[in-house]
């Protein structure tokens, strides 16, 4: 198993499926764990989880929660961030964790 860690930037308020409410702007580490394919003779992952952290990362709360999530809701709400910020591009960076 490996742990791939993302920071997204919504630079508007975005509402994914299975929320309550809409989370501020900002950015949030993403999570994402892969399995490694086995039974082939080259390495391969397969995506299993896709978990989101909340609050945003600059918020100064000591409460937080880590939620699993669809990355392909994800991936539609950066796009549709992108399409709403006025001149600014929604992004992820990426991080291996291991």
């Amino acid at each position: 198993m490996r742990t791939t860690r993302s920071i997204v930037r919504f630079s508007s308020p975005f509402l994914l499926y299975g929320f309550d409410a809409p989370q501020p702007a900002g950015e949030y580490y993403v999570d994402q764990d892969d399995e490694l394919i086995e039974g082939i003779s080259w390495l391969a992952y397969r995506r299993v989880a896709t978990f989101i952290h909340l609050p945003a990362i600059r918020t100064g709360t000591m409460t937080r929660q880590i939620v699993q999530i669809d990355p392909a809701d994800l991936e539609a709400a950066l796009e549709k961030d992108g399409e709403v910020a006025t001149g600014a591009t929604a992004t992820e960076t990426q991080t291996p964790t291991s």
